[in-house]
């Protein structure tokens, strides 16, 4: 993904989310800047139809929505911030795609993500399970994303998985 793809990223997020969780086209942008190789465009027919907007962070910190981040000296985990696919395109396997790209060039053994709009299915398909957060911070973060949101972890065999959760 480049800046050059920002109409389309736009678009393709008009048509996947309410207008709640549509991000401002500057915090597309500077998402992009800080992590431009951490993004991805899936194209179908010569048009732009799915995007993959990931980032290096820390495992149990949830970035809220449109909120600012900056990528941590001592990353542990890709976060997966946003996926979309245009509904003309559902049903292709861009999404899982963008999803398997994106894993293959992370160099952590963890991924992590908010999972919005009814997409466990999705996640859970794609190996990521579910993870109750304890920390109140973290917690009101999530609150920030409509709906019921959660939030899903992902562990490469070789890594142990970190507890996160409330005893």
């Amino acid at each position: 993904m480049t800046p050059d793809d920002l109409a389309f990223v736009l678009g393709i997020q008009q048509a996947c989310y309410p207008p709640s969780m549509n991000e401002a086209a500057t915090t597309i942008l500077e998402r992009l800047a800080e992590a431009p190789e951490y993004a991805w465009i899936a194209m179908l027919r010569g048009e732009p139809a799915a995007y993959l907007m990931t980032y290096p962070s820390t495992l149990g910190k949830i970035t809220p929505l449109g909120g600012e981040f900056r990528i941590p000296d001592a990353p542990d985990c890709l976060y997966i911030h946003d996926l979309a696919v245009r509904p003309s395109a559902n049903g292709k396997g861009l999404g899982a795609a963008l999803v398997r790209r994106a894993l293959a060039a992370s160099r952590w053994g963890a991924s992590a993500l908010v999972c919005v709009q009814d997409a466990r299915k999705f996640w859970t398909r794609q190996g990521f399970s579910e993870v109750r957060m304890a920390e109140p911070g973290q917690i009101a973060n999530l609150s920030t994303y409509p709906g019921q949101p959660c939030y899903m972890v992902r562990f490469s065999a070789a890594h142990a998985v970190p507890s996160m959760a409330a005893e």
